[in-house]
C-alpha cells in the first residue's frame, strides 16, 4: 500500500502541471493577450478588461482594436466605445478608420459620426473620400433629340463628378446624374433651330445642361460636362411627314371607296327601279289586247280604228328601226 500511494504522489506535480497548463491555454484563448501586447506596445491605452467585456459582448476584439491602434497611429481621434459601437450596429469598422484617415491626409472635413452614418447607410465611405480627391468620370450612353428641323442628333457626355460628402447620406446616386443631364441634353438639342447649330457648338449643349444645377439633390458635385461625340440621325421630320401623308391617302381611298360603295347602291337601285317600271309596262301592255277586244266587242271601237292603231303602231317601229340604222351608221364613222 505504500509503495502504491508513494507511486500516486510521485504524479501529482504532473497531473497538476497539465491542469494549469490547459486552464492557461483556455485563458489566453478567451483573453486576447497579445492583441493586448500589442495595442500596449503601440501605446494604446486598453484594458485587459476592456478585451475580456468585448469577448462577453461577443464582439472580435481583433475587428476594433487593431482599427483603434491604426488610427492611433494616423493620428485620428477615435475610442474603442465608438469603434465597439459601430461594430455592433454592422457596420465596417476598418473601412471607416481608413475613410478618415484618407480624409484627415487630404484635409477634408469628416468626423467619425458622419463616416460610420455614411458606411452604415451602405455607402462605401473610403471610396466616397477617394472620390473627393480623384473625381470620377461618368459616360452616358448616346442621348437622341431632335432639333426643329426635324433631324435627330445623337449626342455622349463625360460627367466628371465630385462625391459630396455632406449629401452622401440621401443623396440619390449616378443613375439620377445621368438621366437629369440626358433631360438636359434633349432640351437643348430640341431648342436648336438646326442641327448645324448643334454640330458647330457642341459646347453649347455642356454650358446650357450645367448651368441648370442637375447636381441638387445628389450625392455628387458636378465639376464639368463635356460632349465626347456628335452624330446624325434620322431626318425624323421627313419620317413623319411620310407617314402623314401616307395617313391622308389612306383616309382619302377609304372615302372614295365610301363613294364608290354609295354610288353602286344607287345605281342597283336604279336598276331596280327601271325593272320595276318595266314589268308595270309589260304588264300593261299585256291589257292592251285585252283592252281592244273588249272596246271591239262593247262597239266603242270600229274596225277602221283598230286598222288605224295598227298603221301608227306600224309606223312607229319603222321609225325606230331607222332610227337604230343611223345611229349605227354614226357610230361606224
Amino acid at each position: 500500500m505504500d509503495q502504491g500511494f508513494n507511486t500516486a504522489a510521485d504524479f501529482l506535480p504532473i497531473i497538476l502541471i497539465g491542469v494549469i497548463i490547459i486552464a492557461l491555454v483556455i485563458l489566453l484563448t478567451f483573453i486576447p493577450v497579445a492583441l493586448w501586447i500589442s495595442a500596449i506596445a503601440a501605446g494604446t491605452k486598453v484594458s485587459i478588461f476592456t478585451l475580456v467585456g468585448m469577448r462577453l459582448r461577443r464582439v472580435v476584439p481583433a475587428r476594433v482594436i487593431n482599427p483603434l491602434i491604426k488610427a492611433h497611429k494616423a493620428g485620428v481621434d477615435a475610442d474603442t466605445n465608438q469603434l465597439e459601437s459601430h461594430y455592433l450596429a454592422g457596420g465596417n469598422v476598418d473601412r471607416v478608420v481608413n475613410a478618415l484617415i484618407a480624409a484627415q491626409r487630404a484635409n477634408i472635413e469628416l468626423s467619425f459620426e458622419r463616416a460610420a452614418a455614411i458606411d452604415l447607410a451602405g455607402r462605401d465611405v473610403l471610396q466616397a473620400v477617394q472620390m473627393s480627391v480623384n473625381p470620377k468620370v461618368i459616360e452616358t450612353p448616346f442621348i437622341a433629340g431632335i432639333a426643329m428641323d426635324g433631324i435627330e442628333v445623337k449626342a455622349k457626355a463625360r460627367i466628371t463628378v465630385r462625391a459630396n460628402i455632406d449629401r452622401l447620406v440621401g443623396g440619390a446616386g449616378e443613375e439620377t446624374v445621368i438621366a437629369r443631364v440626358g433631360e438636359g441634353v434633349v432640351s437643348t438639342i430640341g431648342s436648336s433651330n438646326s442641327h448645324k447649330q448643334v454640330l458647330e457648338n457642341p459646347d453649347s449643349i455642356s454650358h446650357n445642361v450645367l448651368n441648370r444645377g442637375l447636381d441638387a439633390g445628389t450625392a455628387f458635385e458636378i465639376l464639368s460636362i463635356d460632349i465626347a461625340d456628335v452624330d446624325i440621325g434620322k431626318n425624323i421630320g421627313a419620317i413623319l411627314q411620310t407617314d402623314q401623308a401616307e395617313a391622308d391617302k389612306n383616309i382619302a381611298q377609304a372615302k372614295a371607296e365610301e363613294r364608290r360603295a354609295m354610288a353602286v347602291a344607287e345605281e342597283q337601285e336604279m336598276v331596280a327601279r327601271v325593272q320595276e317600271m318595266r314589268a308595270k309596262v309589260v304588264e300593261a301592255e299585256a291589257d292592251v289586247p285585252l283592252a281592244l277586244a273588249e272596246a271591239l266587242r262593247s262597239g266603242h271601237m270600229g274596225v277602221m280604228d283598230y286598222m288605224n292603231y295598227k298603221n301608227i303602231g306600224a309606223d312607229t317601229e319603222m321609225r325606230d328601226s331607222i332610227g337604230k340604222m343611223t345611229e349605227d351608221d354614226s357610230d361606224e364613222e
